[in-house]
């Protein structure tokens, strides 16, 4: 297993596994102000995090990668969540939607919205995908040095294969702390009516000027 030792910090990076998963789940807070006031249903959520446990258990751990930076308390600063281009022969919406009927007694739309507007607003080239999530009131989560250390793992491995890699974040100002590992563009892609994410792009000519 390869653990990166953060210095002078006492978190570590490390690879995520399926114990992990709940605290990753945890590190999305709802990005709405309609989310946080309280104003959405409280199943609809406990129902969105159920659906997020399962992505990450049955399909992120299984196709692609999912690194973590712990604490020496055991909490969790952050996470990325790296799916290759080629992960799997159809969308995970389509692969786990007999999973989500069992488990959630719903099937997933034939067209997510997510997939969909991100298949718009990114590069046309098969890619990588990184999500990254960290804990909203912790400084320290998003300093630059943790945040490479990191992508670290991921990147590597995208840049072997002279990839392109998209970054997805939940906050415009994560974006910044990105732009020293070589992505750019940022850009707002709209998921419903004040909810989104902010999408950049990491081609393999943009590492090399990083």
């Amino acid at each position: 297993m390869t653990i990166l030792q953060l210095r002078p910090r006492t978190a570590v990076i490390r690879p995520a596994g399926l114990v992990d998963v709940p605290a990753v789940v945890r590190l999305i807070t709802p990005p709405s102000p309609a989310l946080r006031s309280g104003e959405c249903l409280t199943d609809d959520w406990d129902q969105a995090q159920r659906a997020m446990r399962l992505l990450l258990a049955h399909h992120a751990l299984e196709e692609g990668q999912v690194w973590v930076a712990e604490r020496a308390d055991g909490e969790l600063l952050a996470a990325a969540v790296w799916m290759p281009p080629d992960a799997g022969a159809e969308p995970p919406h389509a692969r786990l939607g007999t999973l989500f009927a069992r488990e959630l007694t719903v099937r997933p739309p034939e067209n997510p919205i997510l997939p969909a507007a991100l298949k718009k607003a990114g590069p046309a080239e098969p890619h990588w995908t990184v999500v990254t999530v960290c804990a909203q009131d912790d400084t320290e989560a998003w300093e630059p040095t943790l945040v490479a250390d990191l992508l670290a793992p991921g990147l590597a491995e995208v840049d072997a294969e002279t990839a392109t890699a998209v970054a997805l974040t939940l906050s415009a100002r994560h974006t910044d702390q990105l732009r020293s590992l070589g992505f750019r563009h940022p850009q707002h892609v709209p998921l419903t009516p004040g909810l989104g994410v902010w999408l950049t792009t990491r081609y393999p000519e943009q590492r090399l000027a990083a």
